[in-house]
């Protein structure tokens, strides 16, 4: 969909939304979106450690790569926990490294980070009692490797110490191999559906926190793409014309995030500097930085879903 097409839509859907609440008042239908972004996804995870601290809860949460990992902690009520992973198991080689890359082709361990980390028995535990029974919907986005298309896993696709579409949704193409879930290989979502935050106003959903990892005025460039797509398009070119066409979808959803923005539907948050962390790179205190600037942000919401 053209950011033309998707401004339309968004301006129908805007006028559908008044109509409702004007015939018929309502309490507002609440989302979060985390778009993760490897490390600078910590952003993320300081805007939803306030969100626990506030008592701030929402009907729908969407996670696109280490956004989902992100929410898996803040639906199973574990303040703190995404922080200790980026902070602490991040820098270590069994998490992500180079020698990870060159003994099976996966720099992050994903079976590592979210199950032997994760599991009842592992370093640091998810809740799974607590996450599976959180009432919010939750949904994870991948892309399926075979022909591009946005697969949107739900709670319904995960279960107890079995959380794969996190690890489907977290395998950044070229720097992991696909990630295989019934027979099926699956990328990272942020190739698919990068914002999905049209998935969540098609879901019903009026007051939207967007949670961004770039800037929120700068435009996402093709370049860095080129390259990891053209190593990719041997074995899935369906993907990679996906991953190189990535920097126009992102631009577009985030052009139409702004324009719900306008509407009062959707509220971004998003740094205000990078502090010098990308996908894969990172630094201790780089990361604090990031974490703060998140917890930071998160003030505004409570405000915002009232509105």
């Amino acid at each position: 969909m053209t950011q033309t097409a998707q401004t339309a839509q968004a301006t129908q859907t805007v006028q559908a939304t008044q109509t409702v609440q004007a015939t018929q008042p309502t309490a507002h239908k609440t989302a979060i979106i985390d778009v993760g972004g490897g490390y600078r996804a910590i952003f993320g995870a300081g805007v939803l450690d306030r969100c626990l601290e506030d008592g701030i809860t929402f009907d729908s949460c969407y996670g696109v790569s280490a956004g989902s990992a992100n929410l898996t902690s803040f639906l199973a009520g574990q303040h703190g926990r995404n922080h200790t992973f980026y902070t602490q198991y991040a820098f270590r080689k069994e998490y992500a490294s180079t020698e990870n890359f060159l003994k099976d082709r996966n720099f992050v361990d994903l079976d590592y980070v979210y199950s032997t980390l994760s599991n009842h028995d592992g370093e640091n535990p998810l809740d799974y009692e607590a996450f599976l029974g959180n009432p919010a919907k939750f949904t994870v986005v991948a892309c399926d490797a075979r022909d591009g298309s946005t697969k949107y896993f739900t709670r319904s696709d995960m279960g107890y110490e079995s959380i794969d579409p996190i690890k489907a949704s977290s395998s950044v193409p070229v720097a992991n191999e696909p990630y295989v879930i019934d027979g099926v290989p699956y990328y990272d979502g942020g190739i698919a559906d990068p914002v999905p935050v049209q998935k969540a106003v098609d879901d019903g959903c009026d007051r939207i926190v967007v949670v961004l990892t770039r800037l929120k005025d700068e435009l996402r460039e093709q370049k860095k793409d080129v390259a990891p797509a053209r190593v990719l398009k041997h074995l899935y070119p369906a993907a990679a014309e996906r991953l190189l066409n990535r920097y126009k979808t992102y631009n577009d959803e985030v052009a139409l995030a702004k324009e719900y923005e306008k509407q009062g539907i959707a509220m971004i948050l998003a740094p205000d500097d990078l502090c010098g962390l990308s996908t894969l790179t990172k630094t201790y205190e780089g990361l604090e930085r990031m974490y703060r600037k998140g917890y930071a942000a998160a003030a505004r919401i409570g405000d915002f879903l009232n509105s």
